[in-house]
C-alpha cells in the first residue's frame, strides 16, 4: 500500500511523491521528451530537489512537503514514472545524491 506524502503544482507541471509500506519512494512527473540518460536526484533534505534526467533535461521539484523530507533523504534511490495522461510513459530508476546545500550545486 502506497502512502502520498506530497503533491505539489509548480513551473515543472504536477508531482507526486508516494511511499509504500516497505520505505520505497516514487516519484511521478508528467512525461519529458527523451529519456533519461545518466539520472540523478540531488536533494539537500529542504524543500527543493532537482532531478536531472540528461544533459539536455532536468526538473525542479519545489515546495517538498516536510513530510516527504526524511523520507527522502532515508533512500539511495528512488523510483521515477512519467506519466502521459492516465498512462506510464517510463520508469526508470534514479540514485538519490544527498548534498550540504542544493544552491551550491546550482551555481
Amino acid at each position: 500500500m502506497e502512502r502520498e506524502i506530497n503533491h505539489n503544482e509548480n513551473s515543472e507541471g504536477t508531482y507526486d511523491i508516494l511511499q509504500n509500506a516497505a520505505g520505497e519512494i516514487l516519484i511521478m512527473i508528467r512525461q519529458r521528451r527523451g529519456g533519461p540518460e545518466n539520472p540523478r536526484f540531488v536533494y539537500d533534505g529542504g524543500e527543493t530537489a532537482l532531478l536531472y534526467r540528461s544533459r539536455e533535461s532536468s526538473v525542479f521539484l519545489g515546495g517538498i512537503n516536510p513530510n516527504a523530507r526524511n523520507p527522502l533523504k532515508a533512500v539511495d534511490e528512488v523510483l521515477v514514472a512519467e506519466i502521459d495522461g492516465d498512462e506510464v510513459a517510463r520508469e526508470y530508476v534514479v540514485p538519490v545524491r544527498i548534498v550540504r546545500s542544493l544552491k551550491s550545486v546550482l551555481n
